[in-house]
């Protein structure tokens, strides 16, 4: 029995699906608190969108390169040293997936109380994690099938949004002109910290490399997957953060209680009157469900390939007869069920998200690394406007990774720390002779 295959429009789905998530319907209001000017908030949606299509761009060419499913994990492997690819793969055995998937469970729970007082949100969120996993233990096809469908009904009911958010009359008080407030506004600390929350919006768009294996024909369709689904993602977030912006007013984004986290719920209230604004509300629950399903799809793939590279892993390289990694899903869905069930999984989103972005980093750097060392080896794609492209993403990663770590320095050194406890189990269970 042929293993059943991931095509191009279902990769794209799930880098769609990644970046479409919590963050779109709910940082609005942290970047009011700091930012007056419409234009300045735009500049940072369009900023974050130039890093996640450069950093696309060099993760094409890795792709290429080495098409095989685990993302970072299966990059910094080849590029630097199986010890580094380990420690992140460690991070996202333990947390980079499970609690980014309670997180967005946790947010459609909310969202969904919201419409429906009498449900629980913290059951609400164990259930669909649950259910989820369960559809992705069935078999590849149906997975895809779950995905492309779940993430089209998002991309169309995000661009309902938007449509009727333009042809409604402006009843925000945003200004999207150039004036002097906006030079002062993009070299200020607001400016840093709410391109922090923009960047956490936009994760999500190497999401495609993690399932290199499971696609069909990963040298030619890997690349295309994060360029369309990441340009996709970047059109939609400049047309509808604009749109939160026309129809909601300064004082309702941010007052006095602090950031209004339940952005997309008070524009849809203006863009549809109230009654359509607890519909939006359930509906913007239900589009949660995408995000889940397809970090549910992309997590366990990275766990997988740790379990056909190393022993202290193996039993997790199992797979169904239909190619599924069942032991590797239901894993990573306890360790989510885990964070919706403790208070602490958002700081632990917090505490990986330095260490994730460090990833990224030596990722896009490993180009340059290739390029230098390798200048000959075949590239199926190759990032154009070398070294422009990751020298662009690396200059501003960097900055954030710098103030992201001077701003939440104790969660930062733990997230280090964490990765630094990878190379070490790496180091304890490697037979020597495969450990050089």
């Amino acid at each position: 029995m042929s293993k059943q295959k991931i095509g191009l429009f279902t990769a794209g789905a799930i880098v769609v699906a990644n970046m479409v998530g919590t963050g779109v319907f709910t940082s609005l209001g942290f970047q009011a608190a700091g930012l007056s000017s419409g234009l300045s908030i735009m500049i940072l949606w369009i900023t974050g969108g130039i890093v996640a299509f450069t950093g696309a761009l060099c993760y094409g060419e890795l792709g290429g390169m080495f098409p095989q499913s685990g993302g970072e994990y299966n990059y910094l492997s080849k590029v630097y040293h199986p010890a580094l690819g380990f420690a992140a793969g460690w991070i996202s055995f333990t947390v980079g997936f499970a609690a980014p998937v309670a997180a967005a469970a946790m947010a459609l729970g909310a969202y969904a109380q919201g419409v429906w007082e009498f449900l629980n949100p913290t059951y609400l969120a164990a259930i669909v994690v649950t259910l989820v996993s369960i559809i992705h233990c069935i078999s590849v096809k149906t997975g895809s099938y779950f995905q492309n469908y779940t993430t089209a009904f998002k991309v169309v009911a995000m661009l309902f949004i938007i449509i009727f958010g333009l042809l409604h009359t402006p009843t925000g008080d945003m200004v999207f002109t150039y004036n002097t407030t906006v030079s002062t506004e993009l070299l200020s600390p607001a400016f840093a910290t709410s391109f922090f929350f923009v960047s956490l919006a936009y994760s999500g768009w190497n999401a495609a490399g993690y399932i290199a294996s499971d696609m069909d024909d990963p040298k030619r369709n890997l690349p295309k997957a994060l360029l369309y689904g990441t340009l996709l993602v970047t059109f939609i977030y400049l047309a509808i953060n604009y749109v939160f912006m026309r129809v909601t007013p300064v004082a309702e984004m941010s007052n006095e209680n602090g950031p209004v986290v339940d952005i997309a719920g008070v524009a849809a209230k203006h863009i549809f009157g109230t009654a359509g604004g607890k519909i939006m509300s359930g509906l913007i629950s239900f589009l949660l469900i995408s995000t889940i399903s397809a970090m549910i799809m992309a997590g366990p793939r990275v766990t997988q390939r740790m379990g056909n590279d190393h022993r202290i892993f193996k039993l997790f390289s199992h797979t169904s007869s239909n190619g599924v990694p069942i032991i590797a899903i239901l894993t990573q869905c306890l360790i989510s069920l885990f964070f919706i069930f403790s208070s602490t999984f958002s700081q632990v989103v917090v505490y990986i998200s330095f260490t994730l972005s460090l990833f990224n980093f030596l990722s896009v750097a490993g180009i340059i690394v290739m390029r230098v060392k390798h200048p000959n080896m075949a590239r199926p794609y190759k990032a154009p406007l070398y070294p422009i492209v990751p020298i662009l993403f690396l200059g501003i990663s960097g900055w954030l990774m710098y103030f992201g770590l001077i701003s939440n320095l104790k969660e930062s050194l733990w997230g280090f720390i964490t990765a630094l406890s990878g190379p070490l189990v790496y180091f304890v269970f490697t037979p020597k002779k495969s450990a050089s």
